[in-house]
């Protein structure tokens, strides 16, 4: 309880930290200025030993004085989207055209410093290590990555995360044991044909024609190749193709995403689909040329380290806070990229508030906005679970 209280003192400051990344959003990979305002606010507190990662991103390591050698990564994304904020009478909207903290993510940066400022007033209460990751380029899937090939989390025996949730009334947290949220796979069909008057179809090979039996097919793939009670989601959003009405079109190009909730369905799925694409464009004369970029892995919730974030959030703010069965979602997060290499726990913070409207907006709305009560929270649970991590409170 005391943590708790402690970061309820810091409500003004988190917000106004919030509202300050929230006017000044950057896209992903270009998060200069984001960086450096955390890094001037790290040195404020007194937390001189940050660097950069591949440019954009921030690691600090922030050592305790008291006994213990444990190591705990904590992460917070910091990039926006590119999206025109329409919430332009708030006296913190956006002041860059086109670009929005639509996901929370100025949330998670001020969330975290204020962790970063209570484990500091702490650091003689535990031993070991706390490493913070302001990460870039999350909704690109890139950032995790960066910070994982630079082996920041070698030796961290723990990595916890928060995402603010708006379909959580503010004042809960969920831990959801098992998946939580889907991958992220988007493929690129590149479709080879050849050009004909439409009056002689049988004298061209008509990539069109090729990419709409796919984007048919595809769907086939779900609903016969997979379990009905095994989650999964394809979808094609692009489809280009042809010059002109009345001839057969040379090449096609369609894109789409694939969204899975194991491992294993991830990959067979992604296997089946690149054959069925070759098969049925060699079908039709034609070729086929499949692209893909892996922006996240499954996020599933080890059940063991859940029970560990779920005795935190009961602990700070009563077992009625608590949520444990939220639906799962087929939005991806890198957070997952963490996980596959050291245990670890992604909780989801009620964000909402029923008398604000635009706080139960769906993440990517261009009017999202957070109940800043949340942030007082996020700021409690990773400094909670932090210390009752390094100070063997887990076993």
């Amino acid at each position: 309880m005391e943590i708790w209280k402690e970061a309820q003192a810091l409500e003004g400051y988190v917000s106004g930290l919030r509202r300050e990344f929230h006017q000044h959003p950057e896209v992903s990979r270009k998060e200069f200025w984001t960086a450096e305002r955390i890094e001037a606010e790290l040195d404020s507190i007194g937390i001189t030993d940050h660097k950069r990662v591949d440019g954009s991103g921030v690691c600090v390591v922030l050592r305790g004085t008291g006994k213990g050698e444990r190591v705990i990564a904590l992460r917070a994304d910091i990039d926006a989207l590119p999206i025109q904020e329409g919430n332009d009478g708030l006296p913190y909207c956006s002041r860059q055209p086109g670009v929005m903290h639509a996901c929370g993510h100025d949330g998670h940066a001020a969330g975290l410093l204020g962790a970063a400022r209570l484990l500091f007033a702490h650091r003689a209460d535990f031993g070991g290590e706390v490493r913070l990751f302001f990460q870039h380029a999350e909704e690109v899937g890139y950032g995790a990555k960066q910070f994982v090939k630079a082996g920041l989390l070698e030796g961290s025996g723990r990595v916890f995360g928060v995402h603010m949730a708006p379909d959580i009334p503010c004042g809960k947290v969920g831990v959801t044991p098992g998946p939580n949220n889907a991958s992220v796979d988007h493929f690129t069909v590149r479709l080879q044909g050849k050009a004909a008057h439409v009056s002689t179809p049988h004298l061209g090979v008509d990539a069109l024609y090729i990419a709409s039996q796919i984007v048919v097919a595809l769907q086939a793939l779900v609903s016969r190749r997979t379990s009905p009670v095994d989650p999964l989601v394809i979808g094609v959003g692009k489809l280009t193709a042809g010059t002109s009405y009345n001839i057969v079109a040379e090449s096609a190009v369609l894109e789409g995403t694939i969204r899975a909730f194991s491992a294993a369905t991830r990959a067979q799925i992604t296997g089946e689909l690149d054959r069925l694409c070759k098969v049925t464009a060699q079908l039709y004369g034609g070729t086929a040329e499949v692209e893909w970029e892996d922006f996240a892995a499954p996020l599933v919730n080890p059940p063991e380290i859940c029970r560990e974030a779920a005795g935190v959030v009961t602990g700070l703010f009563g077992a009625a806070a608590l949520v444990t069965d939220r639906e799962l979602s087929c939005v991806g997060d890198d957070f997952a990229d963490y996980q596959a290499q050291v245990p670890g726990v992604y909780a989801f913070v009620g964000s909402s508030d029923p008398a604000r409207p635009d706080t139960c907006r769906a993440l990517h709305n261009d009017r999202f906005d957070l109940d800043e009560r949340a942030l007082t929270i996020a700021a409690a649970l990773h400094t909670q679970y932090t210390m009752d991590y390094l100070t063997g409170q887990f076993g």
